[in-house]
């Protein structure tokens, strides 16, 4: 080689550069016909693992290896209850938060299958039918229970305090929900001109109507929210106490109380925060572990309610109790 020769560097050939990891994995996850369908029922429900099986007519093995890459992948989150686990779609945020976004709306387009709307169904009415067996055969013993978790006293008055702070409703129809032995009837009473006690329990009914059977101004009704279709937006007030972490689909609860309401109209919400304490299922007929407070303003936010404060609670058994204040717009 002479001095003048000169060297000319070799470039390696190019290589086609990669996705970011997270990205990468996200397209992944989110592309498989199965995968979409989980997320797609998880739009507004969270499902044990043994429901999903259910749904997808899966052995629990085949079905968790997409759970997990779906939740490795952040499309999914799981949380424990007792000695299930339910999965839940992960709110879109964080790396690629529109991305996500996107992505849940385009999926949520796809129609359900017919096989999937049966098995949907078929997952509601066992929620429903496990509720209302432990409400027949428990009621008396449900007092008991309910206040070894909760002291009625503390989420009773903060309920009561929240409802005086927001304004004047002698005039004004307030609705309860789920009155259990009617003990908050009678306050409620005095507040209102007139007070809906609903509850979907024939014998959780019959105990309020003993307790509150001397208020002139009480109508009880049995059925749930969505039943009282001659009573839209016909409540400027409604309490919702520990109700939510039994009933099967607690979203819903929310959407169709919040369509009672007047607008301007106010709920007050009264709820375990998340616990593993699995006993409350056999001795309360729970059928939730307590409810996240941010899962609650999501589904208030959906229904059209915006929050206006919150309380909480700490119990000296270690469950903590939270109490939210929502106002229909």
């Amino acid at each position: 080689m002479t001095a003048a020769s000169t060297i000319v560097p070799i470039n390696p050939p190019s290589r086609t550069p990669r996705l970011q990891e997270p990205l990468h994995a996200l397209f992944s996850a989110a592309g498989h016909p199965l995968r979409m369908g989980i997320l797609r029922v998880l739009k507004a429900e969270s499902f044990s693992v043994s429901e999903l099986c259910d749904l997808f007519s899966m052995r629990q093995s085949a079905l968790s290896h997409h759970l997990k890459i779906l939740a490795e992948a952040n499309l999914l989150s799981r949380r424990p209850e007792g000695t299930a686990t339910f999965y839940r779609r992960q709110l879109p945020e964080g790396p690629h938060e529109s991305l996500r976004q996107t992505m849940f709306d385009d999926i949520d387009q796809e129609p359900l299958g017919h096989d999937l709307v049966l098995g949907l169904q078929r997952v509601q009415r066992q929620r429903e039918a496990h509720s209302a067996t432990f409400f027949r055969e428990h009621g008396e013993q449900f007092k008991r229970h309910q206040e070894s978790i909760a002291s009625w006293e503390d989420y009773s008055r903060a309920t009561l305090h929240l409802l005086d702070r927001a304004g004047d409703f002698s005039g004004n129809k307030i609705l309860e929900v789920g009155p259990g032995d009617g003990r908050l009837l009678p306050a409620l009473s005095k507040r209102g001109a007139a007070v809906v006690a609903l509850d979907n329990a024939q014998e959780m009914l019959d105990s309020a109507k003993k307790h509150a059977s001397a208020l002139d101004n009480v109508q009880f009704c049995f059925g749930e929210p969505a039943s009282l279709t001659d009573h839209a937006s016909a409540f400027s007030a409604a309490v919702v106490n520990m109700v939510l972490h039994h009933v099967p689909d607690p979203e819903r609860l929310i959407l169709d109380v919040a369509r009672l309401l007047t607008p301007g109209g106010h709920l007050v919400v009264s709820e375990l925060c998340p616990h593993d304490q699995a006993w409350a299922r056999e001795h309360c007929g729970d059928l939730w572990l307590g409810l996240d407070p941010n899962a609650l303003h999501i589904w208030a936010a959906a229904a059209g309610l915006e929050r206006n404060a919150e309380l909480f609670f700490g119990q000296r058994n270690g469950f903590q109790i939270q109490i939210q204040h929502f106002i229909r717009h």
